[in-house]
């Protein structure tokens, strides 16, 4: 038992810890909209918020899906000290800098940041990831670093 959870915990874990920082209640199944906050691991002075819908247990009996949570998410970033940019991937695929399951194994809700040279930005995408399909629902927030030098 102990290795199951230990593999759950591993399959759940992602490059950023998020803090809750709100639950509200969107029925009477006890469905919640999920607020968490986490910084970008590799960009000191980025903090960024996620929500996600999560399903209650009365939603997932009646639904019969009981090991998945809806791809629905959205995501925005703000500047909350001086920008750092640390050593991040500046191609153009980005990078993940968050991802939490939304599944028992084949799906996840992930972060990617992309570095925008040419606009001296950085695109944080939500976004969810499938073993099987992708996934088209998706929410972006862009941080402006400035002028360039």
């Amino acid at each position: 038992m102990k290795l199951v959870l230990a593999l759950a915990a591993m399959a759940f874990a992602g490059p950023a810890l998020a803090e809750e920082v709100g639950k509200v209640g969107v029925d009477w199944v006890g469905n919640d909209i999920v607020i968490e906050a986490f910084p970008d691991p590799d960009v000191q002075g980025v903090t960024c918020h996620l929500a996600y819908f999560e399903r209650s247990m009365i939603d997932r009996l009646q639904q019969g899906n009981w090991f998945e949570d809806p791809s629905y998410s959205a995501v925005d970033c703000v500047q909350t000290g001086p920008i750092v940019l640390g050593d991040i991937d500046r191609s153009g695929d980005g990078e993940e800098v968050f991802s939490e399951g939304r599944s028992l194994i084949l799906k996840s809700l992930k972060v990617t940041r992309v570095f925008d040279d040419r606009n001296n930005a950085l695109v944080y995408l939500a976004h969810a990831s499938e073993l099987t399909q992708g996934s088209g629902k998706m929410s972006l927030s862009v941080i402006p670093l400035g002028a360039a030098d």
